[in-house]
């Protein structure tokens, strides 16, 4: 059971430093992620009365983006 409590502490600790990084990114930085819904495929609807955008290519990116950072993760990990 300790072994389990000092990986989720290491988990939180690790998100906490990712979303810090993500957040000064985000603020200092917005040149870095201007693409962000402007790439083809993401869906933008906008009438007199209502805005409707749908991110779907966008977030395909991240999504990818994101598994291949947790895989290279898990080879240097197992190595």
């Amino acid at each position: 059971m300790p072994d389990l409590r000092n990986n989720m502490g290491r988990l939180f600790i690790l998100l906490g430093i990712g979303l810090i990084i993500i957040g000064i990114v985000i603020k200092y930085a917005p040149g870095l992620i201007s693409w962000f819904g402007k790439l083809p495929g993401d869906i933008r609807i906008v009438n007199e009365n209502r805005k409707i955008f749908i991110p779907i290519t966008s977030m395909v990116v991240i999504s990818l983006i994101i598994t291949v950072i947790i895989n290279l993760i898990r080879f240097f990990r197992k190595g």
